[in-house]
C-alpha cells in the first residue's frame, strides 16, 4: 500500500517561495504519475504540477514559470516549490500518485499566503 506524507506547510509572505515534500512509502519506481494539488476555499481540487514515466510534465497555468518539482529517488520523495507566491496560492495541497493499483493522496497540508 502506496502512502504518502506531506510536510512543509505554512504561512508564507507574498513574493516568498513556498517548499513542500512528499514522502512516498514503498518508493517512486513502481509509480505512473507523482505530483501536487490544492483546494482553495470554496473551490474545486486542481492541478498543481505532475510528472510522469510516460507523459510530459504537466502544470497549471497559474504556476508555470514559477514553479518545479524536483523528485529524489534515493529519498522516495517528491518537492514542490512555487517562487513568487501570490495569495490565491493559498490552499490546502495535496501530494498525489498513482499505480496499476490505484490512486493516491496524502492528507494535505495548509499553505497561507499572507503578509
Amino acid at each position: 500500500q502506496v502512502q504518502l506524507v506531506e510536510s512543509g506547510g505554512g504561512v508564507v509572505q507574498p513574493g516568498g517561495s513556498l517548499r513542500l515534500s512528499c514522502v512516498v512509502s514503498g518508493g517512486l519506481s513502481s509509480l505512473y504519475t507523482i505530483g501536487w494539488y490544492r483546494q482553495a476555499p470554496g473551490k474545486q481540487r486542481e492541478l498543481v504540477a505532475r510528472i510522469s514515466h510516460a507523459l510530459p510534465e504537466r502544470s497549471s497555468d497559474s504556476v508555470k514559470g514559477r514553479f518545479s518539482i524536483p523528485r529524489d529517488n534515493a529519498k522516495n520523495t517528491v518537492t514542490l516549490q512555487i517562487d513568487s507566491v501570490k495569495p490565491e496560492d493559498t490552499a490546502v495541497y495535496f501530494c498525489y500518485a498513482d499505480d496499476d493499483r490505484g490512486d493516491y493522496w496524502g492528507q494535505g497540508t495548509q499553505v497561507t499566503v499572507s503578509s
